[in-house]
């Protein structure tokens, strides 16, 4: 980032019992961003102002404005007006049958009634995933997960999410939108080429349908939480065949669907 920063140094009253005092204390910066596409206003996304391109890309991918990096033809990010400009190679229409307006905010992203929204049907499809773990590598992938985060460990404020070898983390996001660091990795993998069948998701939020979806929309098979999962999205887990393990912690977890993936000693 040129100009943005991911936190600011904000000075608090920090109290505890029989004591109180003033100090310097990082806080997570909110940054809204919206998204033209072929020069019409697509959606607002409020994130952490970093790795803004590769959100942009597994947004647009996410939504099924495109399938693959190469549709886009420019990608142009104004940091200091808040806006990204995308240009594809095809034409667009921007309809409400097709797509939707709307502002996606850092908690919970748009509002979902069901899961055959459009872009939904579209693009998120069962999931093949050939990746298997063990359950001490899902212990050691959180571990590593919560260790690589430097802007968590200064602010507490962002959600991570790796994406995964069963031995090695690859490629880690943060943001304050649980959805955005999904999308992040997303980006990156179709900026790079890079096939997630036999990969597995580490992510430190709950995980909900959205969250789920954004999972098979990447491709990935497995996907780790330390915390709980909703019940919509065990149900998305099962018919999207997603490996869905929660409370990955304190050398615990659940495994809520496909459990064949997990190597059992």
């Amino acid at each position: 980032m040129s100009e943005l920063t991911k936190t600011i140094r904000r000075s608090v009253l920090k109290i505890s019992a029989g004591h109180h005092n003033w100090e310097d204390d990082e806080i997570v910066t909110e940054y809204p961003l919206t998204i033209f596409l072929n020069d019409e206003e697509f959606a607002t996304i409020v994130c952490t102002p970093a790795d803004l391109e590769e959100m942009v890309i597994g947004f647009l991918a996410a939504e099924g404005a495109i399938k693959a990096f190469a549709e886009i033809k420019q990608l142009t990010i104004d940091e200091a007006q808040g806006f990204a400009y995308v240009d594809l190679h095809k034409e667009t229409i921007l309809s409400q049958s097709f797509y939707s307006k709307r502002r996606i905010t850092s908690c919970c992203g748009k509002s979902r009634q069901s899961f055959y929204f459009f872009s939904d049907a579209r693009t998120a499809k069962p999931v093949e995933g050939t990746a298997s773990v063990t359950f001490e590598q899902c212990i050691q992938l959180m571990k590593e997960l919560q260790a690589s985060s430097a802007i968590h460990k200064q602010t507490g404020g962002v959600h991570n999410a790796a994406l995964c070898t069963p031995d090695q983390v690859l490629l880690q996001y943060s943001d304050i939108g649980r959805h955005n660091a999904l999308d992040k990795i997303y980006g990156h993998c179709l900026r790079e080429g890079i096939s997630s069948a036999d990969k597995i998701l580490v992510f430190s939020g709950r995980i909900s349908s959205e969250v789920l979806l954004k999972a098979a929309k990447i491709g990935a098979g497995v996907i780790l939480s330390k915390s709980a999962p909703t019940d919509l999205a065990l149900q998305l887990a099962d018919e999207l065949r997603i490996t869905a393990v929660g409370f990955v912690r304190n050398d615990k977890m659940n495994v809520y669907t496909q459990a064949q993936r997990i190597i059992l000693s």
